[in-house]
């Protein structure tokens, strides 16, 4: 496992990757203990997926990206899986509720499961979870904090218009 420091105008994310591609991403503010010890032994900026992730992250967040092309090999469950592949599938610019994610894998009482699996995406951003809104629209939780979540929803909207 490999990582490397990501600087953007949001501060410098940290990004670990392996031989198949991204694993995680954390957030500038992100809590120390995040950090497993393996990964911190490992700080290099070889791989070639963080020159790739840093170019597109930053065009991400100056609006001149919508869609990610980056190897990424995220480590989960087979729901954590499931729901992070339609996350992928919500469009830029769109948001879809935790219950419409239920309701789309057959089971509208697997909203909590689903914001479950949402909170634990290792690849924010990049597996959009910031797309998923509570009932009524709410914004609800965000590993990187309601204030992010809100950012990057006002980024996608209006670029996306």
């Amino acid at each position: 496992m490999q990582s490397s420091a990501i600087k953007t105008p949001l501060g410098a994310f940290h990004a670990f990757a392996d031989d198949h591609g991204l694993c995680r991403l954390l957030f500038p503010e992100s809590p120390r203990e995040l950090f497993s010890t393996e990964t911190r032994q490992s700080e290099s900026t070889n791989h070639p997926v963080f020159k790739k992730l840093a170019r597109q992250l930053n065009q991400y967040l100056r609006g001149e990206r919508r869609i990610f092309d980056l190897s990424i090999a995220p480590k989960g469950t087979p729901f954590q899986m499931q729901v992070w592949q339609l996350l992928l599938q919500i469009p830029y610019g769109e948001t879809k509720s935790y219950g419409d994610l239920a309701t789309g894998m057959g089971n509208i009482n697997k909203a909590r499961a689903v914001g479950g699996a949402a909170h634990v995406n290792p690849l924010p951003i990049i597996i959009p979870c910031h797309r998923l809104i509570g009932k009524n629209s709410n914004l609800t939780g965000y590993a990187g904090g309601l204030k992010i979540k809100k950012y990057l929803l006002e980024l996608e909207h209006k670029t996306s218009t």
